[in-house]
């Protein structure tokens, strides 16, 4: 699947996607404000784990990122299991070359359009650090609404924070 935007083209991750995965992912700012499962620094092998992981899945809907022919970033769609399985978890990232151009609100509005026409899904949320005003103001633009705060439910790097719930439904 490829969708073609204004300013972003989305597209499946290709293993030479590495060097340039690499290249946007090894970056402290981005890293901060993302889950420990992506890491710091991210090498190499880090990438090819990653492209090849998002192969062989078949509950999630990653997609690159593409700006200029390079594979920039990062947003997908994750449905859930059990009792959750109407619900689909939204993350993204994008190199930090490439902030502040609305990419991210294109790719976003462009992802939740397409999980909501071809899976399953009731309701599509994401989690933001406190400190992550940005990713915040990005989730609005796409008529995202803040739905919860957690106080004190995640540790990065050491310091104990609130994470804000987004969310917005298929109606």
């Amino acid at each position: 699947m490829e969708i073609q935007l204004s300013k972003c083209k989305l597209r499946p991750w290709r293993i030479e996607d590495a060097d340039s995965l690499v290249s946007n992912a090894n970056n402290q700012n981005i890293a901060k404000n993302l889950r420990d499962i992506f890491p710091y620094p991210y090498t190499f092998n880090d990438a090819r784990f990653f492209i090849i992981h998002i192969a062989n899945s078949k509950k999630k809907l990653t997609l690159a990122i593409e700006v200029e022919g390079k594979a920039v970033g990062s947003v997908g769609i994750h449905p859930q299991n059990d009792v959750y399985r109407k619900s689909g978890e939204l993350g993204y990232w994008l190199g930090e070359t490439y902030w502040g151009r609305g990419i991210v609100s294109e790719a976003t509005n462009a992802i939740v359009h397409n999980a909501f026409e071809n899976l399953d899904l009731n309701r599509i949320y994401a989690c933001v650090f406190v400190q992550n005003a940005a990713s915040m103001r990005v989730l609005e633009k796409c008529g995202f609404v803040r739905e919860a705060i957690h106080q004190k439910a995640v540790i990065k790097n050491g310091v104990i924070m609130d994470e804000y719930i987004y969310v917005c439904f298929r109606d």
